[in-house]
């Protein structure tokens, strides 16, 4: 087994206290960040810490129910949204993650996906209140990027505007099962190395939870990330900073300007990881299906929202092909 080389990196902290008259030094900050990392943290956002540990208690509740009576909103492929266990597999492992989720839309994606107020009391509240407060620390950041790209102020907030029909903006709720802490024989992965393919994640990960993990300057994904060089990014203590990446949407919307870095979720192995449960929070945000998209320097044709998340799916499946592949005639 190839050992995981690391190295130092700085991830910018953006703070976004006084947003309206500090706007211009917070545009400067988090289009230096979108060029260079990739990968920046939030802080001063104004989403309370009381309401994202509520967000994780629901979580908590929910990821604890039976199997059976989270079946019972399934992950449905067409709207994006719902529960699915062990389903995920990223083409850089072609195995799947050791984890579930469950994802909740806006809308009318989720009818049906809402499990009843007394199988789960105040979830439905808390969750949408939660992705609100998301939002609109979203809709700041996409006011600075807009304005590092020359659009209006308004633009990519229109764009991913969440009371439209057609929004796809996803809260992802996320349980890693607890790991071995002695080689079994068996081959695990939380997340394998990949890029995101929306716009932009917003991420909360939870005190004491470590194992997310960048690889920045990547160009493509490799089997299990021999020969990569990653940064551990721990999470704060307070569980109160946002940690943010650029999806591949962005990158192609900035005309490769803005960059998608690859990450994952390490694979415990070693004193100081957390072998134990993991949670964290993933907001994705997405664009309308209707939206039409194309950076400013036209450097790649014209896609709607639906065109883009649609050719994103599918490159990720024939991505996961080949890996297949590869392995089996490895």
């Amino acid at each position: 087994m190839v050992a995981t080389k690391y190295i130092s990196r700085p991830i910018p902290t953006i703070s976004l206290a006084s947003f309206p008259t500090r706007l211009p030094e917070i545009t400067a900050q988090l289009t230096a960040a979108a060029e260079h990392e990739g990968f920046f943290s939030i802080i001063d956002h104004g989403i309370p810490t009381t309401q994202i540990e509520a967000m994780f208690a629901a979580s908590a509740a929910f990821f604890a129910l039976p199997d059976a009576i989270k079946a019972t909103v399934p992950f449905s492929p067409a709207h994006n949204a719902g529960w699915e266990q062990n389903a995920q597999v990223r083409a850089s492992t072609g195995q799947p993650d050791c984890k579930e989720s469950y994802q909740m839309q806006f809308g009318a994606n989720m009818a049906g996906r809402w499990l009843p107020d007394d199988q789960l009391p105040g979830f439905r509240d808390t969750s949408i209140a939660f992705m609100h407060a998301v939002q609109r620390v979203s809709e700041q950041l996409m006011v600075c990027l807009a304005r590092g790209l020359g659009f209006a102020d308004d633009f990519f907030v229109r764009a991913h505007d969440v009371t439209q029909s057609d929004s796809q903006s996803v809260a992802r709720l996320l349980h890693y099962f607890e790991m071995p802490a002695a080689t079994d024989g068996k081959e695990y992965h939380r997340a394998g190395a990949h890029t995101d393919w929306g716009f932009l994640t917003l991420l909360f990960q939870r005190a004491g939870q470590n194992g997310l993990e960048i690889c920045p300057g990547r160009d493509a994904s490799t089997a299990h990330g021999h020969g990569d060089v990653w940064t551990k990014v721990e999470p704060d203590p307070k569980s109160n900073t946002i940690i943010c990446n650029i999806g591949d949407l962005l990158m192609s919307w900035s005309d490769d300007r803005f960059k998608s870095t690859f990450h994952r979720v390490k694979t415990p192995s070693e004193d100081g990881d957390c072998f134990g449960e993991r949670y964290s929070i993933a907001y994705f945000n997405q664009p309308c299906k209707s939206v039409n998209i194309q950076g400013p320097g036209k450097k790649y044709p014209e896609l709607t929202g639906e065109q883009f998340t649609k050719n994103a799916m599918e490159k990720n499946y024939r991505a996961l092909l080949a890996a297949r592949q590869e392995r089996e005639t490895a």
